[in-house]
């Protein structure tokens, strides 16, 4: 049999990072002068926080102070979530399974780096996965499908052996855009309506089975 993949999200998919992130936000634009609305941030969910800051506060700033403007944020959510580590239930479980059923599994994020090697490490599940995209791996954040094409290409399995795992409706559309199978979580900041343009609505991860998963295909 023709092997699957399953690529995650990892922020409201493998962790629950809406509040951190947020919070962060708030801080790194109150800091530099500028204002951060909860709206503003719900409607930015899968760009990578470059792109974030280029678009609301971008005039006048160059590259190198974006790009330490999203160090700083960047740094603020990992204090935030070290001592309290928000694991979304049945991460670590679901992971376990997909791999011992036989998928390949990878990540496709638009944090940084840092954030992604953090979680997986927190989670105990680095192992599990044989390819990780970030995003510093990227030039366009989501709902371009850039992030989810090289997470394929990084595991050798076509998009149509591919479902992805996604919480926000820009990630659902970067999966269908790239050609994968989508699955939508309902995690805290979204709905199930939010989602509807996926093949797959859950609210809860331990919804999920390698069958249920592998029956999409």
């Amino acid at each position: 049999m023709t092997q699957l993949a399953a690529i995650f999200d990892m922020d409201g998919v493998l962790v629950d990072t809406y509040r951190a992130h947020y919070r962060s936000w708030v801080a790194m634009a109150e800091k530099e002068g500028f204002t951060f609305t909860e709206e503003q941030f719900a409607g930015a969910f899968g760009r990578t926080s470059r792109e974030i800051i280029a678009h609301f506060w971008g005039e006048g700033l160059s590259d190198r102070r974006i790009a330490e403007m999203d160090a700083e944020k960047e740094a603020a959510f990992r204090t935030l979530i070290e001592d309290e580590f928000p694991a979304m239930p049945g991460a670590g479980k679901l992971i376990d399974d997909l791999a011992d059923d036989g998928f390949a599994l990878a990540v496709g994020s638009s944090g940084p780096p840092e954030n992604v090697h953090m979680v997986l490490d927190r989670l105990g599940v680095r192992d599990r996965f044989q390819a990780t995209v970030t995003g510093s791996d990227v030039t366009r954040g989501k709902p371009d499908p850039q992030v989810f094409l090289l997470a394929g290409q990084r595991l050798g399995i076509a998009p149509r052996r591919c479902a992805v795992v996604e919480d926000a409706p820009a990630g659902v559309a970067a999966a269908r855009a790239a050609g994968m199978k989508s699955i939508g979580l309902a995690s805290t900041g979204r709905t199930p309506d939010d989602l509807r343009e996926a093949d797959l609505v859950v609210v809860q991860l331990d919804e999920l089975t390698p069958e249920r998963i592998r029956s999409m295909f």
